[in-house]
C-alpha cells in the first residue's frame, strides 16, 4: 500500500486544486479595495475564512532566495545569484557581489571564502537566507543548493551518503581549499566532517576553518524525538514505510525517494498545539486587519511548507550510518572504502555551535566533534552553546544575527 502513496497524494492534489484556485481567487476579491465584494458586511471573515483554506490546501514551491542587496562595507552592494559549479543533485551557488566603488570593491575581493553546507533533509537550501544574508555583509559566499530529487531522472544514477560527501570535497576544491571556510548547519556536519576528514588524510589541503552547527555527531548524546524514532525501528521500517517511487508526472519518475510531503507530516507531528495556534493566531490576524504579523506568518510558513524528495538511498544511509550505527563516533565508518580519520586534521580550526534548547540535535551531540578532531590544537577549538535558542535560532533570527554572527564573524577572521 505504501508504493501507492505519493499517487494517491498526487491523486488528492488534482482533486482539491479546484477549490484551492477558488479559495483563492474568493480571498482575493473579498479582500481587494476594489472589488465591491468587500464592501458587504462580513467580507474581512470570509476572506479570512478563504485564506486560511487557501493555505492549507496549497502546494509551496521551492522560495528564491531574493537577496538583491546587503549592507557591506558602509555601502549598498548589489548582489547576483549564480550558478558556480552544476552536479545532478545538488548546484553550488554564488552570490556574487559587486560594486562601482573602486575602494569597496577592492575590500570584497579580500573578504574570507566560506562555504555554507545547506541541510539535505527535508527543506530547501533557502531555509538558510538569513544565514546568507547576514553573512554576505563580511564574505564572499558559496552555498550548497540540493535538487528535488523528483526532478532527476533516473538516468543519473542513485545518490549515496558516499555521494553527498564526495560532492562537499568537489564544491570546495572548486573553490579552492587554501583559504575557504567551510559553515555546515544541522545534518551535513557529519557528511563534512568526513569530507574534510578523507581529504587530511590524503594529504590534500584543507579549509581554514570548520564551523559545525547544531549537527548530528554523536546522537547517543541527550537524544531527541527525531533520534529516537531513528533508533526504534529497524532499517527495512523505513524502507517499507516511508520510501516511494516519484509518479510517472515528474522528472524523476521511478525513482526511489523520501517524499516531502510525508517528511513535511511528521515536522508538523513534532509539535502540531504549535502549528494550530499559529494558523489561530493568522486566522485572528486577518479579521483585526493586523497585516504586519500577517505577513510574518505568511513568509514563514511558505519557507517551512516547501519541502524536498529525498533521494531513498542517501535517507536510509544517513539512519543507519549516523543514528542506528553511530559509525563516525565509534571510528568505523568508511567512505568509498576508506576509514573517516577525523584525528587526522591537523590545520583546520573548529568551530562548534548548539542551541541550548535544540529539540533536533540534544546538548553536546556537535561538540562531539572535538573528541574526534584531537589532531587539532585545543587553542584552535571553540565551542559555543548559544542560551534560550533553539534549532533554528542559531542559524536565523535575531538570535543569530546578534549573538552568534558576532562569535562566527571573529572565529573566520582570526584565520582568515
Amino acid at each position: 500500500m505504501t508504493m501507492f502513496l505519493y499517487q494517491l497524494h498526487e491523486f488528492n492534489r488534482a482533486l482539491l486544486n479546484p477549490l484551492v484556485t477558488f479559495s483563492e481567487s474568493s480571498a482575493r476579491m473579498f479582500s481587494s479595495k476594489e472589488s465591491w465584494l468587500s464592501k458587504l458586511p462580513g467580507a474581512t471573515r470570509a476572506a479570512a475564512n478563504y485564506e486560511l483554506l487557501y493555505r492549507l490546501g496549497k502546494d509551496y514551491e521551492k522560495p528564491a532566495f531574493n537577496i538583491q542587496s546587503v549592507q557591506a562595507h558602509d555601502n549598498a552592494v548589489p548582489i547576483v545569484e549564480q550558478v558556480a559549479l552544476a552536479k545532478p543533485f545538488c548546484n553550488l551557488i554564488r552570490f556574487k557581489r559587486y560594486s562601482d566603488e573602486i575602494d569597496t570593491l577592492q575590500q570584497l575581493k579580500n573578504d574570507p571564502a566560506v562555504l555554507v553546507v545547506a541541510p539535505l533533509s527535508g527543506h530547501h537550501a533557502t531555509l538558510l537566507r538569513d544565514t546568507v544574508r547576514t553573512l554576505l555583509q563580511d564574505h564572499k559566499v558559496y552555498i550548497t543548493d540540493w535538487v528535488d530529487a523528483r526532478m532527476v531522472p533516473t538516468e543519473a544514477g542513485p545518490f549515496h551518503l558516499d555521494d553527498y560527501v564526495a560532492y562537499i570535497q568537489e564544491f570546495i576544491r572548486h573553490i579552492g581549499a587554501k583559504d575557504l571556510h567551510v559553515i555546515s548547519v544541522c545534518q551535513p556536519t557529519v557528511p563534512v566532517l568526513a569530507a574534510i576528514s578523507l581529504m587530511a588524510s590524503s594529504g590534500e589541503i584543507t579549509p581554514r576553518t570548520m564551523t559545525m552547527m547544531g549537527g548530528p555527531i554523536d546522537t547517543r548524546r541527550s537524544p531527541t524525538k527525531v533520534n529516537d524514532l531513528a533508533t526504534t525501528q529497524p532499517i527495512q521500517w523505513f524502507e517499507t514505510n516511508v520510501i516511494n517511487p516519484v509518479p510517472p508526472n515528474y522528472p524523476g519518475k521511478g525513482r526511489k525517494v523520501y517524499p516531502g510531503f510525508l517528511q513535511h507530516a511528521g515536522f508538523v507531528a513534532m509539535n502540531p498545539s504549535r502549528h494550530f495556534s499559529s494558523h489561530w493566531d493568522f486566522y485572528q490576524d486577518l479579521l483585526r486587519g493586523d497585516l504586519d504579523d500577517a505577513d510574518a506568518h505568511r513568509e514563514f510558513y511558505n519557507e517551512y511548507n516547501a519541502v524536498l524528495d529525498m533521494p531513498a538511498e542517501y535517507y536510509l544511509d544517513t539512519v543507519r550510518t549516523v543514528f542506528q550505527e553511530h559509525a563516525l563516533p565509534c571510528g568505523n565508518w568508511k567512505v568509498k572504502g576508506k576509514l573517516v580519520k577525523p584525528a587526522d586534521i591537523k590545520r583546520t580550526a573548529l568551530f562548534s555551535i548548539e542551541g541550548e534548547l535544540d529539540d533536533i540535535s540534544g546538548t553536546g551531540q556537535t561538540e562531539a566533534a572535538h573528541d574526534l578532531c584531537k589532531g587539532i590544537r585545543a587553542a584552535d577549538r571553540k565551542h559555543l552553546t548559544v542560551k534560550g535558542a533553539g534549532h533554528y535560532g542559531i542559524f536565523s533570527g535575531r538570535r543569530w544575527r546578534e549573538s552568534v554572527y558576532p562569535e562566527v564573524r571573529a572565529f573566520i577572521r582570526k584565520y582568515a
